[in-house]
């Protein structure tokens, strides 16, 4: 199959938490496992619910990957591939034609979407298996051209701290109010707290109930 680019598309994301793991899965598995990419929904599915690397720790099920896979593929933000041979279809990400991304720009959108608001700092680090940067102030210049696309911006100080954070936009206005509250509150509590796990037990519920409720419309839709 041959990529062609595509249009850029309107900014202003509305992406779901299950659509942003996907999507920053198939980003990040275009880097680290080249060898194995595009990914069947099972190999996607164990990069889901990886329990390093990502923030927050999820336990998504086969249906759901495949459900929102689906949707993914309806805004034209990954496409299916049936390799000649291959038993199952794999799935690649087209973020980086629908928006001209360098792989550069690439790691640092994946790192957000896969661990939340990071330092310049903390970004560096943890892209290095997939981009190394030799400075943070490459870090930086990256992060101002996923600005000047509206897919990235960077958050307010939080108190008592010196270095900003940065978020992906792919959630939209809402996803970034959030992490400022949070921010503004000397952040959640930590993982591994009885609190911590609470807060992490709520933010899955709150997942699952999106999910049923969309998967219940879609459904009722059929009837109508």
């Amino acid at each position: 199959m041959t990529d062609t680019a595509a249009p850029e598309t309107t900014p202003g994301f509305d992406l779901d938490d299950f659509e942003v793991r996907v999507l920053a899965v198939l980003i990040e598995k275009a880097f680290v496992t080249p060898d194995s990419y595009p990914l069947s929904v099972n190999a996607l599915l164990t990069g889901c619910n990886q329990l390093t690397g990502r923030e927050p720790v999820m336990s998504l099920s086969e249906s759901t990957v495949q459900t929102t896979l689906d949707r993914l593929a309806e805004r034209g933000l990954v496409t299916r591939r049936q390799q000649a041979g291959a038993r199952v279809a794999k799935w690649e990400h087209q973020i980086r034609l629908r928006h001209s991304l360098t792989p550069p720009m690439q790691a640092v959108l994946a790192m957000l979407m896969l661990r939340g608001p990071q330092t310049l700092g903390e970004i560096r680090a943890r892209c290095e298996r997939m981009h190394p940067f030799a400075s943070p102030s490459e870090v930086e210049e990256v992060l101002e051209r996923l600005g000047d696309k509206q897919l990235a911006m960077q958050l307010p100080k939080a108190p008592g701290t010196k270095e900003a954070r940065y978020a992906h936009l792919l959630s939209g206005e809402a996803a970034i109010t959030h992490a400022v509250v949070d921010a503004e509150a000397g952040g959640a509590a930590p993982r591994g707290s009885r609190v911590g796990e609470l807060e992490e037990e709520v933010r899955r519920l709150r997942q699952q109930l999106d999910w049923l409720t969309t998967e219940f419309e879609a459904f009722r839709k059929q009837f109508q």
